[in-house]
């Protein structure tokens, strides 16, 4: 921005550029390539900058553009320069272009004329009279054909046709365009022939050239043997701009030697002088004093030409033609016009972080006046960021310090013309420049931090306090939206504890608090605003959880059995002995859970309590003919506003057994329960050692025998209707003799019960390792035969063995095989 600023304070700042394009071209021809011709005569075209050029100022732009992405000119539309510049001998569209690095290049494009016009005339035909004594050399002006092209394509000879007693003679009127007299070349004689008839013909200078023709009526009249005639041709005059009405500007006369009417001469205005020249300047026909009558600008027209003719009263009259130059002399009467070139002239917007040197708008100055009084000086009015810089034809208004909207979101800007006239004339423009916003503010908390109290056990849903974040910026650079950021709180997310309103910046708990779990945690609290991109601060909040008397005290000591606990004691405990003592727990803080014992109901005059420490001690000593069992009611309460209690039932059982001596001090059930159950599992324990040892060596012994599976299958008997159990004296084991490979299957004693048919044994040694009640024999070698019967009879097969008698004897009979 530095290079650049110093480049536009520098001749490099600024290039001109000539281009020329005919016209009648079709919308959408390339004219030229800007900005390879810029770039050629210097211009730093940033690359990264999507658009090379924008257009700040554009004479016809509805005829030509700059494409902004190529920087090519093209042509919008057909251009007719006829119809554009009409015929101003140059034709010229200006252009003022900045590119991406605010360097400034004007372009000059000339549409170069076509010959696609050709002359025309005003009317159909042109009638004349003269008179028949009209000598050769008499010449009578033409009306002129008009083409409305310029230059050598405008209209350049005339022609006659046929070319016998006339001829024709091109002359130059002052402003370039060229008209046709007649000359007489032969004398006339009505007599012979009273009436011609003629075709003029004007030809342009095109290659070749376009023409348009009129008829040409003559008609031989007989007139006056003098003509008037002008003391010269031509006249010039000048005549100040604005000169009051009645001014006088020139005095014709055109002598006539004839006497009577026809010498008395009459002016006029040929009928070729223009409306607008009859509405500034008037005649007198009789004096020939021609004087002001219209309102003369120097700005609307700087030379008119008067065709004027005199004429006698005779018969057969020849009005004689001058003409009258009039040169408008200028005067300062015209200010300054200051033109803003921007979207809207009235207000101009920028953003507040345009950099020094940044343009807003370009000014064009410009004064109708001519000369001195036409050259303009401007400059910026007031004490403002912003600075004028003038170039030759327009000027910049530039940024020229730090913008803040924040601080200032507007200026009213007025610059000052003024011209170098006498005396001087000056204009002044006013407008608006409003300072854009762009997202440089951080929303702000109303404070970093935030506390709120709230008492545990809380409605969910409940109201906890609000954060309030401003931004200064403006629409969605300052719209604030809120959220918490993610933490944990009791490694659980602080999203299941609170939720925040994210437009509001209200809190609301999502929980009901606990004081004993959580007496206070906190969060951070996230403001971003919606900008792109956005900008965030945050601020922390804190929630202090305050307890609430909300849990009852619980007994825990002496361990209670619904609500009742028994306390022995010896019954020649003496006054003072301890009891036991009451513990209970609470919760609660402070108050809430500070705990106090008392009795209230009961056998008191035989105790007492502490109610601190929760001590039961004895009050009297009990005799002989005391009671054996006392009961109490103790109640521990805490000190909350709306206290809560717990009561236990404590049954004192006196024990004679028991020695004072020996059980001084309170009795810890507890540790007796204790070391009793120890102790029947010791014992367990090394009788299960005992067992398993005896199992495995009586094992050993009977490995030389094997015995039969008893089948009783109820098939082979008749069913009665009521089962016979099986007792144990209905069952014995007889040894047999077989090798040791032979050997039965056994099954656990626990699989006794579960199964179909029960089997008592006769008492006889068992060497298994198990109980006689608990133990039978199944045969586990054929599985497929188990359900073989269709009254589910067991069979047992000892393979390789023929059958002998049965091992097993039920009720005195030997089982079958």
């Amino acid at each position: 921005l530095l290079g650049a600023a110093l480049l536009w304070a520098g001749a490099g700042a600024l290039v001109n550029l000539k281009y020329s394009v005919e016209e009648e071209q079709r919308a959408g021809t390339v004219i030229a390539n800007v900005a390879k011709d810029a770039r050629d005569a210097g211009f730093v075209l940033d690359p990264r900058q999507p658009t090379a050029f924008r257009v700040v100022s554009n004479s016809a732009p509805h005829l030509v553009d700059i494409s902004p992405g190529s920087g090519l000119l093209v042509t919008k539309q057909k251009i007719d320069r006829d119809l554009l510049c009409r015929q101003s001998p140059k034709c010229v569209i200006s252009l003022e272009v900045m590119s991406s690095s605010m360097e400034i290049c004007v372009i000059k494009l000339e549409i170069k004329d076509l010959n696609d016009n050709a002359p025309s005339f005003p009317t159909d035909q042109i009638e004349l009279e003269i008179s028949e004594t009209a000598s050769p050399g008499t010449r009578v002006p033409l009306e002129s054909a008009y083409d409305p092209d310029s230059g050598s394509f405008g209209v350049q000879s005339y022609e006659i046709t046929p070319n016998d007693l006339f001829g024709l003679e091109t002359k130059t009127r002052g402003d370039g365009s060229r008209f046709a007299e007649l000359v007489v070349e032969k004398s006339l004689d009505r007599e012979t022939q009273s009436h011609y008839s003629y075709v003029i013909t004007a030809l342009d200078g095109g290659d070749p050239p376009n023409f348009g023709t009129v008829e040409l009526s003559i008609r031989v009249i007989d007139s006056n043997d003098n003509n008037p005639l002008f003391e010269e041709p031509a006249y010039t005059v000048s005549v100040p701009e604005n000169a009051p009405p009645g001014t006088p500007v020139i005095r014709l006369n055109a002598s006539d030697p004839d006497e009577g009417t026809n010498g008395q001469v009459l002016y006029s205005f040929h009928s070729y002088v223009s409306e607008r020249a009859r509405e500034l300047f008037q005649i007198d026909p009789q004096s020939g004093l021609i004087t002001v009558s219209g309102a003369i600008d120097y700005e609307e027209g700087h030379v008119y030409e008067l065709d004027v003719q005199a004429k006698d009263l005779g018969p057969n009259s020849i009005p004689a033609h001058c003409k009258v130059t009039i040169s408008v002399q200028d005067a300062n009467d015209n200010p300054p016009l200051i033109n803003l070139l921007s979207v809207n002239s009235e207000l101009v917007e920028v953003s507040e972080n345009a950099p020094p040197g940044y343009v807003i708008a370009l000014v064009r100055v410009s004064d109708r006046d001519s000369g001195a009084n036409g050259r303009v000086q401007c400059k910026l009015l007031g004490n403002v960021p912003f600075r004028l810089q003038e170039y030759e034809s327009f000027s910049t208004i530039l940024v020229d310090g730090r913008l803040d909207r924040e601080q200032r979101d507007q200026y009213n800007l007025t610059i000052q013309a003024k011209d170098n006239g006498v005396p001087s004339l000056q204009a002044t423009k006013s407008f608006t420049v409003k300072i854009t916003d762009e997202n440089d503010n951080h929303p702000h908390f109303s404070k970093p931090y935030y506390q709120v109290i709230v008492q545990e056990n809380n409605t969910p849903g409940a109201y906890l306090l609000s954060v309030s974040a401003r931004d200064p910026d403006l629409g969605l650079n300052g719209s604030v939206s809120y959220q918490i950021v993610p933490s944990q709180v009791r490694d659980m997310p602080v999203f299941t504890y609170v939720s925040i309103n994210p437009n509001s910046g209200d809190i609301y708990a999502l929980r009901s608090f606990n004081h004993e779990q959580t007496k206070a945690f906190e969060f951070k609290v996230l403001a971003k605003d919606g900008g792109n991109p956005s900008l965030q601060s945050n601020a922390t909040v804190r929630v202090i959880v305050l307890d609430v008397n909300d849990n009852t005290p619980v007994i825990t000591a002496p361990p209670l059995v619904n609500g009742t606990a028994e306390v022995y004691i010896p019954r020649n405990a003496g006054v003072g002995y301890l009891v036991t003592v009451v513990k209970a727990d609470d919760y609660d803080e402070g108050e809430n859970g500070r705990l106090s014992y008392e009795m209230v109901e009961g056998d008191r005059g035989f105790f007492e309590i502490d109610q601190v420490n929760g001590e039961i001690r004895t009050t009297r000593a009990f005799g002989e003919n005391a009671k054996t069992a006392y009961e109490l009611i103790v109640v521990a309460h805490d000190h909350g506003k709306t206290s809560l209690s717990a009561s236990a039932l404590i049954l004192i059982y006196l024990s004679p057994a028991l020695d004072a001596q020996e059980s001084i001090g309170s009795v810890n059930l507890s540790l007796i329960f204790i070391i009793a159950l120890g102790s029947i599992a010791a014992i367990l324990f090394v009788t299960m050692i005992f067992v398993a040892v005896k199992c495995k060596r009586d094992n050993k012994e009977i490995r030389t025998y094997n015995c039969r599976i008893a089948e009783y299958s109820y098939g082979h008997q008749k069913k009665s209707s009521k089962k016979k159990k099986i007792s144990k004296n209905d069952i014995r084991l007889v040894p047999r003799d077989v090798e040791e490979t032979d050997k039965m299957n056994v099954v656990s004693c626990s699989s006794l019960t579960s199964s179909l048919n029960y089997f008592d044994y006769h008492q006889q040694t068992l060497p298994l390792g198990c109980r006689r009640s608990e133990s039978t024999f199944l045969n586990v070698e054929s599985q497929n035969n188990r359900n073989a019967g269709s009254n589910h009879i067991y069979h047992h097969t000892f393979t390789g063995q023929s059958p002998q008698q049965p091992d097993l004897i039920i009720n005195g009979m030997p089982l079958p095989e």
